[in-house]
Order: C-alpha cells, then structure tokens, then sequence
C-alpha cells in the first residue's frame, strides 16, 4: 500500500466481529478523515482510488490498546532505557496498542511543568502512535536496601527481598486511607502481589474509588527468576516494586482483573539491556529497574486471560482500552468502535499464534522477560488515526506522526462517583438541647 497521509485515506473494514466492552456485533467499519464514520452489516461506501478495504471475515475487530504506563528514553540510575519514543511506539503498534501514556519524572528540584515540555519535546518528534502523560512526584529510601547488602546478598534476589510485599500492601492500604479521607480518587501503578491486589479488592467491595493496574509483567511471569543461577537471566526481570516470588500470583491477580476488582493493564515498559543491568553485577541496587512488554501486553492478556477461559473478548477490550479511555477522560475518542471516535482499530485474529522472542520482537532490548511465551491471538492489523500503519508485519508509520492528547482533568467516569458519595456522605446537623449543668461546683448552661 503506498503511503498516504491520514486525513486523505479512506479505510473499509468489511466483515469482522466488531467487540468493544459491552457489545459484540458482526459489523463492517467504515473510516474517514481519520474518525470511525459508520459501522453496521454491508457497508458499501462510494468506491475511490483512495479507498482501502481490509478483509476481517473471522477476525475481530477491537479499539487499539491503550498502554497506561510506560518510560521510553527514560534516564534512570545512571542509564536511559533503550526503548525511545520511536522504537517503543513502533513495537506498541506491531503489539495492537495505539496509545502509550508515559510518565514525565521531574529530576529533585525540577518543576512538573519543566519536566512535561522536556518529555514532550523528547516525544513529539519520534512517536509512530498516540501518547499523552503523566507527571510523576517521587523519592524513596535506600534504608531496606543496605541491611540486605550488610548481610551479604548483593544478587538480583535481594532486590525482592528489600521490597517485602507486606510493605506493598502496606502502602497501597495508607494510600487508600488518605485518599477515602479526603473523598480523593485513587488509581493504583504497578500492582504487583496478591496482598496489594486484595486490599484494593477490598477497598472497591467498600465502596471507595479505588482502581487498580497490574501490569503485563504481573500477569504473565513471576519472581522465581531472581533466584536464577544465570545472574544475567534473575537481572532482566529487576523492577519496582518486583515481581513476587510465588508462582499462584499471575493467575491470581488475572480473576481479580477478570471480575472487576482490578481495573486496566499497563506494561511499565522500561527496557535495560543485558550490558546496563551489568551495572549492578555486584551490587543489585545498582541494577536499573526496569523490564520490556509494550509490544507484547495485548497478546499475554490474551493468552493468559481470554485464552485460558478467565476473560471474555469484552473484557479484554475493557482492562486494554476501555476502561484506560475512562478513567484518563479519552473516552469515546478513545477506547471504542463508534461514530465519531478516532478511528484507533486492531484487526486480532483470535485463532494465530506466535511465540514471543528477543529474536523477533521489536522492542530496542537483547531481552524479553515472556522469552519463549506461546501466545494464542495475534494483532495482524493495527490501525492508528484512520491510517494502516503495520499489516502482516509490515510498518507504514514514520516517526512524529503520532500525536500528543491532552486529558481534561475530572473525568465523568471518575468523579460521577465521588459527587455521588459527597452526597451520600454529607454529615447530618443533629439538634440537641442545651447543657445545664455545672462545671466544678458552678452551674453552666451551653447553648
């Protein structure tokens, strides 16, 4: 197909199961000027020489994953991740994701909106899909870390050790606390052990407004890897908080996305090679944190959610896009197949298969912590704004096409609900009658 620009293609995908959150329906999709135009059964849209009609017949059609937490060209204890705006956008896309939300980290002392324009202006040349961000506030202690060290545990295994999934827990519990005190939303990063995943399970059975991101790394592999005998292997899966060591963790945090308790998927893609991880060959607190899976989350949700009967299609569609378009105030824009949304569209063969590998993947790492995943449901067709940019594993994208999307704050689906408990919560005056009494002999009266 020879490129053309984005607002000239006209796109028709005839055939397909259309699935978004709540509905699936054999439907055609018809696209223009970028945005989803029509979409019902036996489309036939005037035929032009600008006009690109995509066979879906036993294939779904699917909104683009939306990955809601990524660092691309991040610089992070003494190195920067491999995959930049460029390389981590392009391998987003071979993935069925059409939008990344990445984190801008504001160095100590930096201001937040100094640290936006710096990872804005990293971004807006080099992105192959759409992005917006985050602007994170953050600092730790390295106390934990130099007890592990005083006893003589410098490999990849103290990493874990340093970071108990008690104290996880513990954190997401205060966090959760603070929050309900103050009638504040809360979304969960990185929920990484089944003790954090069940106080946000409990916190949203209480009525909070609480939402909860495992990431693809959760999901699809475990912490046993830090006790590998191969330090470079226990190395690549260093990250924070780390991966649990108990091997029921995926498949229990996998119900709890299934069921509601947890919300979205994202992937924390911040990929170090083998030669950067060296770093902390003596030292694991000098490992830089990090691990890959912006190009693979689609496929390990699908695998480990849809494929092994945890999750239906709609679901899927809901913790990889839906649900992310929702809560950041995208949504529909975002996250759905309807007139007027941005025309963001997968074409996933349910019945493909492929085996994830540093040797195939496009992610800029010598390293993939799913080496060797079998995966039931590819994506063979990623659409980005109305244009093919990747079909039968070909790209048709170049950097800086993809564009940056603001997100007004309060979004509906959020704080509808926190009104709502403003309302329910409202304390209530109580009348009572006055206080007569007395007071250390003397008589009081207290209106």
């Amino acid at each position: 197909m020879p490129p053309q620009t984005r607002a000239r293609q006209r796109l028709l995908i005839k055939g397909g199961k259309v699935v978004n959150d709540d509905l699936s329906v054999v439907a055609d999709v018809y696209v223009e000027e970028g945005v989803v135009q029509q979409v019902g059964p036996g489309l036939n849209p005037e035929p032009s020489p600008g006009l690109v009609v995509l066979d879906a017949t036993n294939k779904l059609v699917i909104p683009g994953g939306i990955d809601t937490h990524t660092h691309m060209e991040f610089p992070f204890m003494g190195s920067r991740s491999k995959d930049d705006f460029y390389t981590g956008t392009k391998a987003a896309i071979a993935g069925g994701t059409t939008m990344i939300i990445d984190f801008a980290i504001p160095q100590k002392g930096c201001s937040l909106t100094e640290a936006f324009d710096t990872w804005k202006s990293w971004a807006d040349p080099k992105v192959c899909c759409d992005y917006s961000l985050h602007v994170a506030v953050t600092w730790w202690s390295n106390k934990g870390a130099k007890k592990m060290l005083a006893m003589g545990i410098t490999g990849p295994e103290g990493h874990e050790l340093c970071r108990p999934e008690e104290v996880e827990a513990e954190a997401t519990q205060r966090a959760i606390t603070i929050a309900n005190a103050v009638n504040c939303p809360l979304y969960v990063v990185h929920v990484m052990s089944k003790s954090s995943a069940k106080v946000i399970s409990d916190a949203r059975r209480e009525g909070k407004v609480v939402y909860g991101e495992p990431i693809a790394a959760s999901l699809g592999t475990d912490g046993t890897n830090y006790w590998n005998k191969d330090w470079a292997h226990a190395a690549a899966y260093v990250m924070g908080p780390p991966l649990r060591p108990d091997p029921s963790t995926p498949g229990f945090l996998m119900n709890l996305l299934a069921n509601g308790d947890l919300s979205v998927t994202g992937t924390d893609n911040c990929t170090f090679d083998i030669c950067q991880k060296a770093l902390g060959k003596d030292d694991f607190t000098k490992i830089p944190n990090g691990v890959n899976g912006v190009e693979d989350r689609m496929s390990v949700i699908w695998e480990k959610g849809v494929h092994s009967g945890k999750m239906d299609e709609n679901r899927f569609v809901a913790v990889t896009s839906t649900n992310a378009a929702k809560i950041f105030n995208l949504y529909p824009k975002k996250g759905r197949i309807a007139v007027g949304s941005d025309a963001d569209i997968v074409i996933w063969d349910p019945k493909a298969t492929r085996t994830i590998s540093a040797k195939t993947h496009h992610q800029a790492n010598n390293f993939n912590i799913f080496e060797g995943m079998v995966c039931h449901g590819v994506p063979v067709v990623t659409v980005s704004r109305g244009k093919v940019v990747y079909e039968g594993g070909v790209f048709n994208v170049t950097a800086g096409e993809g564009k940056y999307v603001s997100r007004p704050p309060f979004p509906p689906y959020v704080y509808k609900r926190v009104r709502q408990r403003e309302q329910v919560c409202q304390p209530v005056p109580v009348k009572r009658a006055p206080y007569t009494g007395t007071v250390s002999g003397t008589p009081v009266t207290q209106k």
